[in-house]
């Protein structure tokens, strides 16, 4: 607790042990010529901001005679303003500037006292240690910067019959107004700083860099990628990025929902021949998307072999919480690290290629190319140069030099042979060799190359049943088939639809640039229960062109299937009841959230955290989609 009655007779001991006479008349250090000019340049920064302060608690007490001081954090006076008639005799004490206030040079005082106790204090009359500052009271409190350490006092004066505790307050309210800005200005040079560190960063990149807000502002952007996007010589901050990528809110909406990295491929509307390739990455804040960074890619050619690319998919691509695909996704991880071959077997559009990605991806061969080879696609006459390679002069007209074939590519990593019922069986056996010895030899060369590569195959036929018709090997057969998976078919994963039916939505809207579409009650319980044959690749299609013709479907996308299920999937038990949807004849997809979330609420009892869980978002989220849809709670 406060004892101003002990801090006085310690700081009057204090003042005694330092060898200050009562009867000083002034301070025992003053500073002036070149000295003193060197003491106010080092608190130039300080005088300028404290100036205006000053001003403001002077002009609250014109009508009386004080006078206010500010001092650094040695107790040196910077700056005196106030009545002149009380400071010219002020003066006569040697109280002006240069003059040390600290209690080593004159004793006990409100300055010296409030940066030695580093407190806010008044000291009136005999308070004071020398007598001839007994007349007068003195309000003085500390001045800390953003360390919190001591750099001046701000001190009122005036006769000791003056003495107000008002005072001492005006001082602390000048005091924090000159901390405020300090801090202010120092949070706005470090800001500064870190943009400056930034832009450089950005600008010696070797990639077009642009920093967008959430609602679409550009905030920056570096000079290589004014290039691209043919904007040389021109300021685009604060210009919104619409006129660059129309349905940017679409894409800023995606990210901060499913914090996504979205790649797109746009062409600019400028004459250039090449397509610009754009990423966009969300810029977390307290777990909120505060903005966006986007990449800029010119791409000056495509990519000659699409067969021959890296795995880009992982097992969170995957979609869908049905038994069926979460039951395939756990046996996958299992095995993921196994050298043993896998053959996926599914019909067409299950997503064979992204599973054996996924595979690749979770496996210990994920840091090595994943290449992938249709066997299907490839006709009969050169799938053999394909797999194997060939030296130089081999074929007329081939490569110089020779070519690396897909097997020698993959090794260290994974070889996925998709459509394996359609190799050729002349193939088949030169394959079966690779895969019993570990050896591949290059097409018109002698020289055995050992590869090691984990293989996964996939095919849509029953491959037994081309055993059967003399079309598939037994034996290469059993020798891929090491592990089976076998991927169910949309059909089989009824639960699953509602899931891909958003996803498309959500990507065809951004990939053709409009907006999602209402869709009628009808049309989605067509989608929901109709029987799709094509699988996920059909429902992809479909939901296309549903956002194409804004809504509606083309007559002739969805064939009646004997299999087609009558009876629509029962959505209440495991999904939104379309029942609590609006009664209008349409929907959209936001209010099947909103009901998604006012039942979460309500079946968690309006317990937030809990809910927040269930949905599996966070709280903030949540919150902004309660505000958004008005739920009450």
């Amino acid at each position: 607790m406060y004892n101003k009655s002990l801090l006085i007779e310690n700081s009057h001991k204090r003042s005694e042990d330092y060898g200050v006479e009562k009867s000083s008349d002034h301070s025992k250090t003053m500073v002036n010529g070149e000295e003193l000019k060197k003491v106010l340049e080092i608190n130039k920064e300080l005088i300028e901001i404290s100036k205006p302060y000053i001003d403001m608690v002077v002009e609250s007490v014109e009508d009386n005679d004080f006078i206010i001081i500010l001092t650094d954090n040695n107790g040196c006076i910077l700056y005196i303003k106030g009545a002149n008639a009380i400071k010219d005799e002020l003066e006569k004490l040697n109280l002006k500037v240069g003059a040390y206030m600290d209690e080593k040079n004159i004793g006990t005082n409100a300055m010296g006292t409030a940066i030695t106790e580093n407190r806010c204090i008044q000291i009136t009359a005999n308070e004071h240690y020398a007598t001839i500052f007994q007349s007068l009271t003195c309000s003085a409190a500390p001045i800390h910067n953003s360390k919190g350490e001591i750099i001046g006092t701000l001190n009122l004066t005036g006769k000791s019959n003056m003495k107000h505790p008002h005072t001492l307050g005006l001082v602390i309210f000048g005091v924090t107004a000159i901390e405020n800005e300090l801090y202010r200005i120092k949070t706005n040079y470090i800001l500064n700083q870190t943009y400056n560190y930034m832009k450089t960063v950005i600008e010696n990149v070797d990639k077009g860099i642009m920093i967008i807000d959430i609602h679409g502002k550009i905030i920056n952007i570096n000079e290589l990628g004014l290039n691209i996007l043919d904007k040389r010589n021109q300021n685009l901050i604060n210009e919104y990025i619409s006129h660059i990528i129309p349905n940017f809110q679409n894409i800023a909406d995606r990210i901060s929902k499913n914090n996504e990295t979205i790649t797109k491929e746009i062409k600019l509307s400028h004459a250039s021949k090449y397509k610009t390739e754009i990423t966009l990455k969300g810029i977390k804040c307290n777990e909120k998307i505060i903005g966006i960074v986007a990449t800029l890619t010119e791409l000056k050619e495509k990519k000659k072999e699409n067969n021959f690319t890296g795995a880009f998919f992982t097992f969170n691509d995957i979609i869908g919480e049905s038994d069926a695909i979460k039951n395939v996704i756990i046996n996958c991880k299992i095995i993921a690290n196994s050298p043993s071959t896998v053959l996926i077997q599914g019909e067409s559009g299950t997503g064979k290629e992204v599973l054996a990605q996924s595979i690749h991806n979770y496996s210990i061969r994920k840091n090595n190319k994943f290449i992938a080879i249709n066997c299907g696609a490839i006709p009969a006459n050169i799938i053999e140069s394909e797999l194997f390679g060939y030296e130089d002069g081999t074929f007329t007209g081939g490569k110089k030099g020779g070519k690396i074939g897909k097997i020698e590519l993959a090794n260290g990593g994974t070889l996925f042979l998709d459509e394996i019922g359609e190799m050729p069986l002349d193939m088949q056996v030169k394959l079966l060799r690779v895969l019993q010895e570990g050896r591949v030899t290059r097409l018109g060369g002698s020289r055995e190359i050992p590869v090691d590569m984990r293989v996964i195959a996939a095919t849509n036929k029953n491959l037994k049943k081309e055993i059967k018709k003399g079309t598939f090997r037994e034996d290469l057969y059993y020798r891929l088939c090491v592990i089976p998976i076998k991927l169910p078919p949309l059909r089989e994963r009824k639960g699953d639809i509602r899931k891909f039916i958003e996803y498309f939505f959500s990507m065809k809207s951004i990939k053709l640039e409009k907006e999602i579409p209402e869709i009628t009650k009808d049309l989605f319980n067509r989608l929901q229960g109709y029987n799709w044959p094509g699988n996920i690749r059909q429902l992809e299609n479909c939901i296309e062109n549903i956002v194409n013709l804004n809504g509606e479907l083309s007559d002739d996308i969805l064939e009646e299937s004997e299999e087609k299920i009558n009876e629509i999937l029962d959505i209440d038990s495991k999904n939104i009841s379309l029942d609590e949807v609006k009664k209008e004849e349409c929907f959209n997809l936001e209010e099947i959230e909103k009901v998604t979330i006012r039942n979460a609420i309500e079946y968690n009892k309006y317990n937030m955290t809990k809910t927040a869980r269930a949905l599996g978002i966070s709280r903030n989220t949540l919150y902004l989609k309660v505000k958004k849809y008005k739920i009450e709670i």
